[in-house]
């Protein structure tokens, strides 16, 4: 799994079981493998390439994905013990309901690995009229079928509602934009949200970016990294403000749009003490998540965070799960989500052998 943050790639290794419709997993091994400075700024740019140049790394890419799933193998003494490969890829291209594109050829994956890889999760989501995300909502329903929400923070946050209609949809960027205010004071992101805490929110910037018109249109939607990147940034680096003011007041914006989004679906919620589930790297910005207690409090919502594991690898641990079930021609997204005409069984399957 490699996320819009590009702090790196995920490796996990699961074990899944299944009886009777019930679910279980166990993550035996799992790394974040940092990207070089050069495939950050190969993945960053990826979409001002030619479509020749485009094609390429995606090649390349995917011959890299596979040589890191080897050294990781080799490592752990994983050897002989690995039945499938799924990957999420590196998501360039996200224009639902016209296209979706996620750098990490399958086909170089399974030549490097030997092993079937299934690649394209979302595809074919957005050919039947989907957004093609969130697509980990059919991992949590299989896995946690007690938690009423989840929230993960990555490089965008993106909310889940398990209700009898299960919904899910990106709410805003976060860790990348967050990130890039950090790297304003040196920093590769800001530790724990201290400099965040440190600051002061600028009530007229928060209002600006609350009225986006994004944040009023109904769901399913997504977001892809350029509104982060094209559309938030310039707004908080134009402002005038210092870093550690800016990182404040997007971290009270963070906070703010989860807490609306969570309150215009507590009715569907069945439980009166419901319970949050929140993973990802934002997961660790005490700042942040003090912030969104004090915004839920009222709605009685509890906080949780898992153990270190779960938090850092959850995606790369559903990725899995839904190449399981792309391998089993089990339904892999939900419509109900995505807003496509109909469930689907998505994934590329690649047998290199």
């Amino acid at each position: 799994m490699s996320g819009s943050s590009l702090d790196g790639l995920d490796l996990a290794y699961v074990q899944f079981g299944e009886q009777s419709g019930k679910w279980d997993y166990e993550i035996l091994e799992a790394a974040c493998l940092p990207y070089t400075p050069e495939w950050i700024c190969k993945l960053k740019n990826a979409i001002g390439l030619s479509a020749r140049e485009y094609m390429l790394l995606d090649a390349e890419y995917g011959h890299y994905i596979g040589k890191q799933v080897n050294a990781f193998m080799e490592s752990h003494q994983l050897q002989y013990k690995v039945a499938l490969i799924s990957s999420h890829g590196h998501t360039s291209f996200h224009m639902p309901p016209l296209m979706t594109g996620q750098l990490g050829q399958g086909a170089a994956i399974a030549a490097e690995t030997g092993l079937p890889v299934v690649t394209d999760l979302r595809a074919v989501d957005v050919a039947l009229g989907g957004q093609g995300a969130p697509i980990v909502p059919m991992g949590e329903k299989l896995l946690w079928k007690d938690t009423e929400l989840f929230l993960n923070i990555g490089g965008i946050a993106n909310l889940s509602v398990n209700a009898a209609d299960y919904l899910a949809y990106d709410i805003c960027p976060a860790n990348r934009v967050l990130n890039m205010l950090a790297a304003q004071l040196g920093l590769e992101y800001d530790a724990g949200g201290a400099q965040a805490a440190s600051g002061t929110v600028d009530r007229d910037l928060l209002n600006n970016l609350n009225a986006l018109e994004y944040y009023h249109r109904p769901h399913p939607k997504s977001l892809a990294n350029d509104f982060g990147t094209d559309i938030i940034y310039p707004m908080l680096a134009g402002s005038g403000l210092n870093p550690g003011d800016l990182l404040s007041t997007y971290t009270e914006h963070i906070a703010m749009q989860v807490a609306a989004a969570v309150e215009k679906h507590m009715p569907a919620v069945q439980s009166a003490i419901p319970k949050m589930m929140v993973t990802g790297g934002g997961a660790f910005n005490d700042h942040l998540i003090g912030r969104l207690r004090t915004y839920l409090e009222p709605m009685r919502v509890t906080v949780e965070r898992p153990d270190a594991m779960l938090v850092n690898y959850k995606e790369a641990l559903i990725m899995g799960l839904l190449g399981v079930l792309r391998w089993r021609e089990d339904i892999t997204t939900l419509a109900s989500v995505t807003g496509a005409s109909r469930n689907s069984v998505g994934g590329a399957l690649w047998i290199s052998s």
